[in-house]
């Protein structure tokens, strides 16, 4: 399969679960969790999907899209038009945190972003 078309599925999946998730009535799972990015093996069969959240227990969250990914892959399933819907395999995204983390340890440098260096 070209990566052409597995790109498409990947944004395809990602914009279609930043619809699903919301819906999940997993309490472990808070209202605002981002998928970041989504990486679909090249026969289709499984997809990475990495989120970010703001909560500060993400192993919660991870366990929370897990036991609900039987039940987002059925909605994923109605909501796209291929013939197999991939199995979702949740993974947190740091990335994000990391970075807020590096922001606040230039602040505290009196360093920032806005810093032109002169």
């Amino acid at each position: 399969m070209s990566g052409h078309r597995i790109d498409k599925v990947n944004e395809e999946i990602k914009k279609e679960l930043s619809y699903i998730i919301p819906k999940l009535k997993d309490p472990r799972i808070p209202e605002f969790v981002t998928i970041t990015e989504v990486r679909t093996s090249p026969d289709l069969k499984t997809a990475k999907v990495y989120f970010s959240s703001m909560s500060d227990d993400e192993q919660q969250v991870l366990a929370g899209l897990q036991s609900s990914a039987g039940f987002a892959r059925g909605l994923l399933s109605k909501a796209m038009k291929i013939r197999y819907t991939p199995e979702l395999v949740f993974a947190v995204d740091s990335s994000v945190k990391y970075g807020m983390f590096i922001n606040e340890k230039l602040a505290e440098l009196g360093l920032s972003e806005s810093d032109d260096g002169e």
